[in-house]
């Protein structure tokens, strides 16, 4: 229920109900009354990497991807099984810098994070396969050696995001558990509720996560963008080359974030 003070139409008092503001009716024990606030459009026009692009800031929010301790820091698990994670620390530094513009223009920043249960019931075999495909070794849910840490378990050290992207208070988490965040999570709901129609896309890994749940977000009607300099991936550099074409050919637009910052500033 929003706690924004009710409105009189006639002799009676209506309230809001609804978990945003941008997505509500106002309704009192006789009336519904279901037109939505108008949304001011708010437009911006950036330079992508094919043509010059307006979107609306006003239904604009940012999915940053991954970008967890697991992911990314020196003594995660990637590390741990013999990755170099210095390419997956690269979105860190220009999204210190385009975070809190987005933030001060009131764009909803939604971090989407890999979050198991601690009993693993939201892992198939299938899953669990691609990241232990021998049964041995660590994989997800497991313990660390040395550290103990559950490889991604939601709440722990693992699955946080690293320290130097610390959240606001108003940003959003939404955990997920399969390569592309619309499966099985409340993502699409969240941004329908936020009246989000254009989503950029940051975090790692480039050609897995941030790709497959950009594809899902094409599938379902949003506007894409993929921040090119805030997206990165251990695999090799033809995974990276793949992955922004085939974004420029088939599924939104490229973009690098200075040229959203500087519209922004």
């Amino acid at each position: 229920m929003d706690d924004r003070p009710g409105r009189k139409q006639g002799d009676e008092r209506l309230w809001p109900l609804g978990s945003s503001e941008r997505n509500r009716w106002m309704v009192s024990e006789r009336t519904a009354d279901l037109v939505r606030p108008p949304i001011e459009p708010r437009p911006l026009t950036v330079q992508t990497d094919g043509k010059e692009v307006t979107l609306d800031l006003s239904r604009t929010a940012i999915v940053i991807i991954d970008m967890q301790n697991d992911f990314c820091h020196p003594e995660g698990w990637l590390s741990h099984i013999g990755v170099d994670v210095t390419p997956a620390r690269k979105p860190i530094v220009p999204l210190q810098r385009l975070l809190p513009a987005l933030r001060g223009q009131g764009v909803p920043v939604i971090w989407l994070n890999w979050g198991n249960r601690p009993d693993r019931l939201n892992l198939s075999p299938a899953l669990l396969h691609v990241y232990k495909p021998s049964g041995a070794g660590v994989g997800l849910g497991d313990a660390l050696p040395g550290s103990g840490a559950k490889v991604l378990e939601r709440g722990s050290w693992s699955a946080a995001i690293v320290e130097e992207l610390a959240p606001g208070p108003s940003d959003i988490h939404v955990a997920k558990y399969r390569m592309s965040g619309f499966q099985d999570t409340e993502l699409d709901s969240i941004l329908r509720n936020l009246a989000v129609t254009t989503v950029l896309f940051a975090g790692v890994n480039a050609d897995q996560c941030v790709l497959c749940t950009l594809q899902d977000a094409n599938f379902r009607g949003y506007d894409c963008l993929l921040l090119e300099d805030c997206v990165a991936t251990t695999s090799p550099d033809y995974c990276m080359s793949a992955t922004l074409y085939n974004v420029r050919q088939c599924f939104g637009f490229v973009v690098r974030s200075e040229a959203v910052t500087s519209q922004l500033s």
